[in-house]
C-alpha cells in the first residue's frame, strides 16, 4: 500500500460522522500534495506528523527500531504512548509493530505477553481467533487471558454482549490434549463470570456457530489462519475454474451471480480491515501490507469503535478480576460427599 492509497481511505472514512481526528505520519513532502489532491488539506480533522525514515517489510524488527527512531511506525507507537492518539494503524512490518509496541507500550497491568486477533467468517456470522501469531510458546495463563482479550474484542467489534469462548483442542472430553490444554481448562472454569466459556472445541467446530471467540496458542493459532486464507483462496480458484468448464455451467453462474457476490463480501477481508494487538498499554491495530483503500478504511472504522467503547478499560477490569480469581485456593474437587445409605 503506498501513501496515496491511506489518504484515500481516510477520505473514505471520513465519511462517517464518529470518525475521530486523524493524524497521518510520514514524509510531509509527499502527504500533503496527496491530501491537496483529495480535498482534505486544510480539514481540521486531518492533521499529519513529519517522519524521515520508514521501516520496510525486509527490516530486521529489533535493528530497524533502534537504528530509525525517526521512523514512521516508531512515532505512531509514540502519539499512543503519549495519549495524543488513541490508537495507531500501520500496514507496515509485523514484526517490528508488534516489538515495537511491546517495548515502548509495555504490556497492560496483568498481562505477561500481547496476542493478535483475526476476525473469521463462520456460519451465520464470524468469530475471533485469537492468538493469530503474537506468542507461539504460551502458558495456560497466557491462554487465559487471551480469552479475556479475545471476548472483550468480540463485544466491540462484533456486537455480541456475551461471546461464546471455546478452547480449540483435539477433543471435547475432559482431559482430551496436551498439558497446556488441560490445565488451560481447568483455569477457564475458575473465572467464572468473567468470560462467556462454552468448554473445549475441536477443529471441525471451529467453522459452525458453535463459539464467538477461539482461543489458542499463536503458533496453532497463525497456521489456522493461513491455511484458512489459503483454502478460501484455493476453493475460489477451483470454482471460477469449473464455472467455466462449459456453457451449461457459465449460464448457471450468471444466474448464481447474486449469490457468488454474497458469498465474496462475507469472505472479504477488507470488512474489517485489521489485526489488534491486544494486551499492550494502547491500541494498536495491524492492517496488511497489500490493503486497498477500504479495508485500511475499514481498520479506521474499527479503531473509532475500540476508541468508543472504550476496550482497553473494559479488558484491564476484567483481566484483574479474572486474575483475583485465580490468586484464590483451588477448589477441592478431590473427593465428593458420600450419599446416605
Amino acid at each position: 500500500m503506498g501513501p496515496a492509497e491511506v489518504v484515500e481511505a481516510v477520505k473514505l472514512a471520513l465519511g462517517d460522522a464518529d470518525i475521530d481526528p486523524i493524524t497521518l505520519v510520514g514524509d510531509d513532502a509527499v502527504l500533503r500534495p496527496l491530501l491537496m489532491s483529495a480535498g482534505l488539506a486544510g480539514d481540521a480533522r486531518v492533521a499529519t506528523l513529519h517522519a524521515s525514515e520508514v521501516i520496510t517489510m525486509e527490516d530486521k524488527p529489533l535493528q530497524a527500531l533502534k537504528r530509525k527512531k525517526d521512523s514512521s511506525m516508531v512515532k505512531a507507537i509514540e502519539l499512543v504512548k503519549s495519549g495524543e492518539a488513541r490508537v495507531a494503524i500501520s500496514c507496515g512490518n509485523t514484526g517490528a509493530l508488534m516489538a515495537g509496541s511491546t517495548l515502548r507500550l509495555r504490556m497492560m497491568d496483568g498481562v505477561d505477553r500481547p496476542a493478535l486477533a483475526a476476525v473469521i467468517p463462520r456460519d451465520n456470522g464470524h468469530f475471533i481467533l485469537i492468538d493469530a501469531g503474537a506468542n507461539p510458546d504460551a502458558k495456560p495463563e497466557h491462554l487465559v487471558h487471551n480469552a479475556i482479550l479475545g471476548s472483550n474484542y468480540a463485544k466491540v467489534i462484533l456486537g455480541i454482549p456475551s461471546p461464546r469462548v471455546g478452547l480449540i483442542t483435539i477433543g471435547t472430553e475432559e482431559g482430551k490434549g496436551n498439558a497446556l490444554i488441560t490445565e488451560t481448562h481447568e483455569l477457564m472454569k475458575r473465572i467464572g463470570p468473567v468470560i462467556n466459556y462454552a468448554g473445549p472445541i475441536e477443529g471441525f467446530q471451529v467453522f459452525k456457530d458453535s463459539v464467538d471467540v477461539v482461543v489458542c496458542d499463536g503458533f496453532t493459532g497463525n497456521i489456522l489462519l493461513k491455511t484458512w486464507e489459503s483454502l478460501a483462496k484455493f476453493i475460489t480458484s477451483m470454482l471460477k475454474t469449473e464455472l467455466k468448464a462449459n456453457p451449461v455451467r457459465m449460464a448457471g453462474a450468471v444466474l448464481a451471480k447474486g449469490a457468488f457476490d454474497a458469498l465474496k463480501g462475507r469472505m472479504n477481508p477488507d470488512r474489517y480491515g485489521g489485526a489488534p494487538l491486544l494486551g499492550v498499554r494502547g491500541n494498536i491495530l495491524k492492517a496488511h501490507g497489500s490493503s486497498n483503500r477500504h479495508a485500511l478504511a475499514s481498520a479506521i472504522r474499527a479503531a473509532a469503535k475500540i476508541i468508543h467503547q472504550d476496550l482497553y478499560l473494559h479488558t484491564i477490569q476484567d483481566v484483574a478480576q479474572a486474575n483475583s480469581a485465580l490468586a484464590a485456593p483451588a477448589p477441592d474437587t478431590s473427593s465428593a460427599p458420600t450419599p446416605a445409605s
